[in-house]
């Protein structure tokens, strides 16, 4: 029977993790605390629909099927370890990262979990790529969506279509930072879809169908979508499915924060989706937007740290950082409203008291 997972066991003794209201089943990071480029396996943001299931390793399987493979198989863990091993740094945000900010700009909530900025990580991935692993199967040239399947109790799916299921950087990932998944994090087996939705990394793989049509669950149709007035639905959606996530960016500060009087130095992060960010400005108090610096590693689907030097008087601020992605994509200043609470990426104004 699956166990629940016990995240107040995780946040007092690490103060990595912080719980938004309403679902124990979820924790951010603390992102004031993050020192490094990865981010370190006990500070990973946790989101998971139903709780933890406790899996058996040696007694763990993987069904390969659909009528877009040549044949039914089905792999043990043993099976993927013989396969070509891949390492990638990817990030995996939630697609509600930020929602809390839809009640801040319209009054009213969104969606479900009420992230703050938290709901991102970005970590070193180990496994097989997924094209190695339906391979073994056969895909069939008429293949059109890939649906990855959990083993928790709400058997969590949602579809890809076959060439995002073939990128070079979808993975079944079995390790994270070099050590084995933890079970909150998908033991012992998930998806890595770079730059996609962090639903799109499926936890708890037992299963994966490979149809020669669309394949539609709750999670692509009611769901993860961009769904209200501004939005059409693309039926049988209620809106339009999530995909590539857009580009963002925000200080290592909480929210809101208190700095001591005297020079200084801001830090943060940025990130777009399937790209590289080229650019961080920020701005403090309304004032003109200045270059950040950025770091040595940029990893595309991962985020590029940023810092800027700040002399600040006493008193109340609001820095505002804007990114910018090597498409030319630029953070705008509002997000229209979407009843799901997805995809918030406006420039924020974060409060900051200098004492």
């Amino acid at each position: 029977m699956p166990d629940t997972p016990d995240l107040d066991k995780k946040t007092p003794g690490t103060a990595f993790l912080s719980v938004p209201g309403g679902e124990r089943a979820n924790a951010e990071t603390r992102l004031s605390r993050l020192s490094g480029y990865l981010t370190p396996i006990d500070a990973f943001y946790v989101r998971n629909h139903s709780p933890t299931p406790t899996i058996d390793a040696a007694s763990w399987r993987l069904r390969l099927e659909g009528d877009g493979l040549e044949r039914a198989v089905t792999l043990s863990l043993g099976d993927l370890q013989t396969l070509p091993r891949t390492t990638r740094i990817r990030a995996i945000e939630c697609a509600g990262n930020a929602r809390t900010f839809f009640e801040r700009d319209y009054g009213r909530l969104a969606g479900n979990a009420q992230w703050q900025r938290g709901a991102i990580g970005v970590a070193e991935w180990t496994g097989v790529r997924l094209a190695d692993v339906l391979a073994v199967a056969g895909l069939r040239s008429d293949a059109v969506d890939v649906l990855p399947e959990g083993l928790d109790a709400d058997r969590f799916s949602r579809p890809l279509p076959v060439d995002k299921a073939l990128a070079d950087d979808t993975l079944i990932a079995l390790s994270m930072n070099g050590e084995p998944l933890p079970a909150d994090h998908g033991f012992p087996a998930r998806l890595v879809v770079g730059g996609w939705l962090g639903a799109a990394s499926v936890k708890w793989l037992g299963r994966i169908e490979v149809a020669r049509r669309r394949l539609y669950t709750h999670w692509n149709t009611r769901d993860y979508t961009l769904a209200g007035p501004d939005y059409p639905a693309q039926a049988p959606a209620d809106g339009i499915p999530v995909t590539v996530m857009p580009v963002m960016s925000f200080i290592e500060l909480d929210w809101p924060a208190r700095l001591p009087a005297g020079p200084t130095r801001l830090h943060g992060r940025a990130f777009s989706g399937e790209g590289r960010v080229v650019q961080v400005a920020v701005s403090i108090d309304d004032g003109p937007w200045q270059d950040a610096t950025l770091g040595d590693i940029n990893q595309p689907a991962a985020w590029v740290c940023w810092s800027l030097p700040w002399q600040p008087e006493p008193g109340h601020h609001n820095i505002r950082v804007r990114a910018t992605d090597e498409k030319g994509q630029t953070q705008p200043d509002s997000v229209p409203w979407n009843d799901h609470g997805v995809l918030y990426n406006a420039v924020l104004a974060h409060p900051v008291e200098v004492v």
